[in-house]
């Protein structure tokens, strides 16, 4: 029979989908046996359909055959087949997909139970991509005379009468010599095979089998084995997803988890969720037990497995969760997601954004309700994953704050424990306007903060922030429930006096002016005012800072590789009841001792970096003040 050539736009085409649609050639596989699923889902149509006897879903299967002597692979199913003019318009036709016409042709209530994975009809192609030629067998249900298609790829093809017993289609791939870039030869080996199945088509609904060589003993001979052939099948069939989850257990749900995503201790929180509706989905999600060891690196890739109709379309799809939830892991499994021509590439609609969102407002619920119920469980979980809340907070300019407030937890000052936003609001005194924090190192380091003395004195509470995202993410989200977040370093702690306590505090300080701008002019640009406070009690000095910056920013910012360093808008405080004011005001006094003054000033100056974890200017210098007040 003289060669066909292909009905499509040109052979480069062909050339473009055989080279550029797919990421990984091992994808043939999968797309063979969806095609192949497909198939038999047609005919098991048909049967439902047409009252057809003597057909059940347990004489369907799949069948892989291998031949490595001569380079061959095959792939038989005992579907629908096809008839000469299918063959032609479905093999014969470039992005003519036989199953995208037959679903739109069949949409009733009985295809609720048939899965048509393939419909656009270059998953086939996708073999030239391994194969220097192929065939393809078939005989249509219900004929008597079987065709066969040819092709070695774009330069056409040829349509034979053949023999064939029973009904399907059989796909011989003859498989590539190698070359020094591509093993070609893993596709004819049984362990690379059933690797592929288990990964892509395990959860195609028909059994795939293949003759598998296996070890026994032999009999009569000790320490003697035999090899020998048996029909395995090598897919499980049935997602557990799909289960019913009165038939599962937690024990169930730990073992899929561990043997699925390669960790050996159980998940911490397992979200099985069935969506129907515009777009309907199954999710099988789970919250590990333990922080993977590279989650905070830029080795760690977030992401969901994506599957349809159990078949695997992408190992990562990261488009399915939020960065602040990429501690996630599982999938999900949709029929209606509209699938790119290869089914590697996923169009960026409005369906997965629908999966998306839901998801999403899923593990947020999920995370709200572990922590009402199983506050210990939350603790472990927040220990694991609580820094990467508070940066999904502060990223994208606060853009997702209002989905994360109520998940962040902080150190407390009166709890002396981890606690939210909204304990915290229900626990604030009624003459409290502020949230107050104070951030440090620690919260042994922040609990001696002098800038502290005040509000505890009060008996408000103070959240300690330890992280160097801490401050960033309170910034970006201002408030909760209308109280606005303070620092204890603020300049204006907003705590209200009594009119006789402002008077005097403004008469100390004027009559303190010569010496505060003295010690300012001292300090030089190191401090942007020094001023008297009436935050400390027992504390001689602090450091605080004006402005958005805060010292703790300071630090954390210039951490990080830039050219110039950033400083605060620092300002030294010193305590108008302590004594130190007095020795202070003393020295400033006689003109003799004003190099006294400045001895002083440095020394305060430098104590106030100390207790804010910052290094002093000059340790020698500092060092021989101390010495030098030692020998008075």
């Amino acid at each position: 029979m003289a060669k066909k050539q292909f009905k499509a736009e040109s052979k480069r085409l062909l050339d473009l989908m055989i080279n550029s649609i797919y990421t990984h050639k091992e994808i043939f596989l999968r797309e063979l046996i969806s095609n192949a699923s497909d198939a038999i889902d047609k005919l098991y149509y048909k049967s439902l359909t047409e009252d057809i006897s003597g057909l059940s879903r347990e004489q369907f299967s799949i069948r892989i055959d291998i031949d490595e002597e001569n380079r061959t692979l095959k792939i038989t199913d005992n579907g629908i087949g096809m008839t000469k003019d299918e063959l032609e318009k479905n093999l014969g036709t470039i992005a003519k997909s036989g199953s995208l016409a037959f679903k739109s042709e069949n949409e009733d209530e009985k295809m609720e139970d048939i899965d048509i994975i393939g419909q656009f009809g270059v998953g086939f192609y996708s073999a030239f991509m391994v194969s220097d030629k192929v065939t393809v067998l078939s005989k249509a249900y219900g004929e008597e005379t079987a065709y066969e298609w040819q092709s070695s790829g774009a330069d056409g093809y040829t349509i034979t009468e053949s023999e064939k017993e029973g009904n399907g289609t059989e796909i011989t791939l003859y498989i590539k010599e190698d070359t020094d870039e591509e093993n070609y030869s893993e596709y004819l080996q049984q362990f690379r095979l059933r690797m592929l199945i288990k990964r892509y088509s395990d959860y195609i609904r028909y059994p795939i089998q293949m003759m598998v060589e296996k070890s026994r003993p032999a009999s009569g001979e000790e320490n003697e084995y035999e090899t020998y052939s048996e029909l395995e099948t090598l897919n499980s069939m049935v997602p557990m997803w799909k289960k019913n989850k009165n038939e599962l257990t937690e024990e169930d749900y730990n073992h899929f988890y561990k043997e699925k995503f390669f960790d050996y201790a159980d998940p911490a929180k397992v979200i099985h969720t069935d969506v129907e509706g515009v777009v309907s989905y199954t999710s099988l999600m789970f919250i590990p037990g333990q922080r993977p060891y590279n989650y905070y690196s830029k080795d760690y890739e977030k992401g969901l497995q994506l599957y349809s109709s159990g078949v695997l379309i992408m190992d990562k799809c990261a488009d399915l969760l939020p960065d602040y939830f990429s501690f996630v892991r599982g999938l999900v499994d949709s029929q209606d997601l509209s699938l790119n021509i290869s089914r590697e590439m996923l169009q960026h609609d409005r369906q997965l954004k629908a999966i998306a969102k839901r998801i999403e407002k899923k593990i947020k619920g999920e995370l709200e309700a572990m922590l009402k119920t199983d506050r210990e469980k939350y603790l472990e979980f927040y220990k694991n994953f609580g820094i990467q809340l508070k940066y999904g907070m502060y990223d994208n300019y606060g853009a997702n704050k209002d989905v994360l407030k109520d998940l962040v937890m902080f150190h407390s000052s009166s709890e002396k424990a981890l606690t939210t936003f909204a304990e915290y609001v229900s626990r604030m005194k009624e003459e409290q306007n502020y949230i107050y924090y104070a951030t440090g190192s620690g919260t042994e380091a922040i609990d001696k903060l002098p800038q502290t003395e005040l509000l505890k004195d009060k008996g408000f509470e103070i959240l300690y922030l330890t992280d160097e995202i801490d401050e960033f993410a309170l910034q970006v989200l201002h408030e909760y429930e209308g109280k606005e977040f303070k620092s204890v370093s603020a300049e204006d702690l907003g705590i209200e006096e009594t009119e006789e306590e402002k008077a005097a505090a403004e008469k100390q300080a004027e009559d303190s002016k010569e010496l505060l701008e003295y010690m300012k002019e001292v300090l030089g640009d190191k401090v942007t005012e020094v001023r008297l406070s009436q935050r400390l009690k027992s504390h001689p000095v602090c450091l605080t800072a004006k402005g958005g910056l805060s010292i703790e920013m300071e630090k954390v910012l210039n951490q990080m590789p830039m050219d110039e360093k950033i400083q605060a808008e620092r300002v030294l405080e010193i305590n108008a009841k302590h004594d130190i004011l007095e020795a202070l005001t003393k020295a400033f006094a006689l003109e003799d001792e004003r190099a006294t003054v400045d001895k002083y000033t440095n020394l305060l100056y430098n104590q106030a970096l100390l207790i804010e974890g910052l290094p002093v200017d000059d340790p020698v210098a500092f060092s021989n003040a101390i010495c030098d007040l030692m020998v008075k």
